[in-house]
């Protein structure tokens, strides 16, 4: 009995400050059947941000002309840049990049100009797990796109 009250009263201060557990925001009503422009289909970042503009209650359209807004990526662009050699000048450190650029319009009118966004992670490379290595910085690449899709989200969410 006074385990389940103190939870109780826990629950009480934690809803009487304004905590909340964090959840999808809800997109405008415009995003209700948005449509994604870019170069590439299969993407890290345009899979990220389909399915979370799907989890968002979105029903992307087929093309532009059926859409209620057109989410264009400008810039899908990925690649890693060597960081540092070790004394025997082998590779010792790579960055891993995402880079992209956006807009939002609705026909003729821009409801958010040009963003650019890039993210960059930094790992340890070893020749004697190359593969490991691999599908570590494909880990990092996925994460990466998946960060710069939520970005995306917050950005339409406060249109």
């Amino acid at each position: 009995m006074r385990r389940s009250s103190l939870v109780v009263i826990a629950l009480s201060l934690a809803a009487g400050c304004g905590f909340h557990l964090r959840g999808q925001e809800p997109l405008p009503a415009i995003f209700a059947t948005p449509y994604v422009d870019a170069k590439d289909h299969y993407t890290p970042l345009y899979a990220a941000l389909d399915e979370r503009l799907r989890a968002a209650g979105a029903r992307p359209a087929p093309n532009a002309a059926d859409a209620s807004a057109v989410i264009r990526l400008h810039v899908d662009d990925t690649g890693r840049d060597l960081l540092s050699v070790t004394a025997d000048n082998k590779p010792g450190e790579y960055e891993v990049y995402y880079a992209a650029e956006f807009s939002v319009s609705n026909g003729a009118t821009e409801l958010l100009s040009r963003k650019q966004v890039k993210l960059t992670r930094e790992y340890g490379y070893d020749e004697s797990a190359v593969l490991a290595k691999e599908i570590e910085e494909e880990t990092l690449r996925k994460a990466l796109a998946e960060e710069i899709a939520d970005q995306i989200m917050r950005r339409l969410a406060a249109l």
